[in-house]
């Protein structure tokens, strides 16, 4: 299917929209099944159902790094490894899911640091399930490479923060970036070690992709082109960037979205502006800055700038995630409880645990009630725009809004704003 292209459905006598089988197996559509809709500029939106997609897994949630960005900086929970009989019961949850999801093996610790990852990854790619792994890069040996491209990896990604040493040092003063630049040239030798000749020239007889994750401050923001530069030169297929998300005060200083989450949630009725595409120039580019700076009205040749507010990446791509320990949740914010900061205001996010895989079959917890109202409650996100909150104390949780919604609210929460964002 041609997915540049819009599609033809049809309408039947009873005003009922048709969708094709191809739509129906790929998107999970079962009879009964409720789908959320939503009204844009151009048209309607509709979410996918509630079919589980994308299952991010946490080998551990132990790291090798002290990285400035981390949630470390503010936490206090057991740490540890996956244990054979946790990943043995997601794997027979996995199972029991056809088409399988894509399993993403990250979280809050190094994936690589546990020494099962390839047999993981090994597992996995045998149920017929596309495999992905976020790593710092630090452990990504010659010898580990091979193994995990020989596993099937699909996408390998790995967060490079800067550009020269001193301002990777900045970030991650234990490691060093000619170090990480030298593993990712040895992955992408090893994928290259096997080619086939083709007509269209010599290929790599696998088919693992290589993504670069970047996480953008003050610090680093200048590094981004050469960053893109690297990611081009290893033949990096993916590309992200996320903002920094601060665990300390001290980190508030380095955030590049403050006047983003002001404009951008401002409740009020403002004008619609609507812009064509044009040459970023010497001369466009101030004007077309404050003109962005009128945050959910604006339209860039069709295209609603702020479409992701609130809208959570998690809910809406059909993603779940399992901690090392089991503990299964609606996304990865869930995940643990921790402090954050925004707008410099400290802000509690208490975890939400749906179960855990030791207790419950992965299918049960995907369908448990509660779990299926929470994903519809998202879904049509009535929350308070908490983001943009200057003094209300319930703001500084996830346990209630000024709206009235009980635990967990999400109105806070920088994922459903577009201002983080993960692989």
């Amino acid at each position: 299917m041609n997915h540049n292209h819009g599609l033809w459905l049809r309408v039947d006598e009873d005003g009922r929209l048709v969708l094709s089988p191809e739509l129906i197996s790929r998107y999970g559509v079962k009879p009964g099944v409720r789908v959320c809709v939503n009204e844009g500029t151009s048209g309607l939106y509709l979410s996918r159902p509630t079919r589980l997609l994308k299952l991010y897994i946490e080998p551990t949630n132990q790291c090798n790094l002290n990285c400035r960005t981390c949630i470390r900086h503010n936490w206090n929970v057991p740490t540890g490894k996956m244990s054979d009989s946790v990943f043995a019961r997601v794997m027979e949850g996995l199972s029991d899911f056809s088409p399988r999801p894509t399993v993403f093996f990250g979280g809050f610790g190094e994936p690589l640091s546990h020494p099962k990852i390839v047999e993981m990854i090994t597992r996995v790619k045998a149920l017929g399930a596309p495999v992905e792994l976020i790593t710092n890069g630090t452990l990504l040996t010659r010898d580990l490479s091979q193994k995990l491209i020989r596993a099937g990896l699909d996408v390998l990604w790995v967060s490079l923060d800067g550009a020269t040493p001193d301002s990777y040092a900045g970030i991650r003063p234990d490691a060093s970036l000619p170090q990480v630049l030298e593993n990712v040239a040895n992955f992408r030798e090893a994928l290259y070690s096997q080619v086939v000749v083709s007509a269209c020239g010599p290929t790599p007889s696998f088919k693992t992709l290589l993504g670069i994750a970047f996480v953008a401050m003050k610090r680093n923001i200048a590094d981004l082109p050469a960053v893109l530069n690297l990611a081009r030169s290893f033949d990096a297929k993916r590309f992200l960037v996320t903002n920094v998300l601060p665990y300390t005060k001290e980190m508030c200083d380095e955030v590049l979205y403050n006047l983003a989450l002001y404009e951008g949630a401002c409740p009020e009725p403002i004008p619609r502006l609507s812009i064509p595409r044009m040459d970023v120039t010497e001369s466009t580019r101030e004007p077309l800055y404050w003109s962005m700076r009128y945050g959910k009205n604006m339209t860039w040749a069709g295209s609603n700038l702020a479409s992701a507010n609130g809208r959570c990446p998690f809910i809406e791509s059909g993603a779940a995630a399992i901690s090392w320990d089991g503990n299964f949740s609606p996304c990865l914010p869930l995940l643990y409880s921790h402090t954050s900061f925004v707008l410099d205001r400290e802000r509690l996010s208490r975890r939400w645990i749906i179960g855990n895989v030791a207790e419950k079959t992965l299918p049960d917890l995907w369908n448990a009630p509660e779990h299926l109202a929470f994903r519809e409650r998202v879904q049509t996100f009535d929350f308070a725009p908490c983001t943009s909150c200057g003094g209300c104390d319930i703001s500084d949780s996830n346990e209630e809004d000024c709206w009235g919604n009980g635990f967990p609210s999400c109105g806070g929460c920088l994922w459903a704003q577009g201002i983080i964002q993960c692989p």
